[in-house]
């Protein structure tokens, strides 16, 4: 089992898709990646040798920001968009959507699914015994 910053890669998964694990890297990345180290990404994790899991640990936690150091900052620059006041900040503060969408239909998945019209809260009526 390859452990590469701080996340165990699934076994049974290609190289390619199993590198997505980590948080900051997507499968153009990882892609990118395994072509610099030359790396055939249809080879399964648990067919790794040691060389080829230490090159991949070390070219990932030398040249990309992910898991830990990419969450603290991402919440750093929210942070420092509710400091100053920007719109965009207070949109995270309220937990609204940021980047321009319209809030009267679409919005269910970020207010936590939230149903504001008449009828959609409503238990059913009693039954008639």
């Amino acid at each position: 089992m390859a452990r590469i910053a701080g996340v165990n890669l699934p076994n049974e998964k290609k190289i390619e898709i199993g590198l997505t694990y980590l948080f900051g890297i997507g499968l153009s990345q990882s892609k990118k990646i395994l072509k610099e180290l030359a790396i055939d990404p249809n080879i399964r994790v648990k067919n790794l040798t040691e060389e080829q899991t230490n090159a991949l640990r070390q070219k990932i936690e030398k040249e990309y920001r992910v898991e830990g150091d990419l969450k603290r900052e991402i919440l750093s620059n929210i942070k420092r968009l509710k400091e100053i006041g920007s719109y965009r900040g207070s949109r995270h503060a309220k937990g609204l959507p940021v980047r321009g969408q319209h809030t009267r239909r679409n919005t269910r998945t970020v207010r936590g699914n939230v149903r504001r019209s008449v009828g959609s809260g409503r238990k059913p009526a009693a039954q008639k015994t």
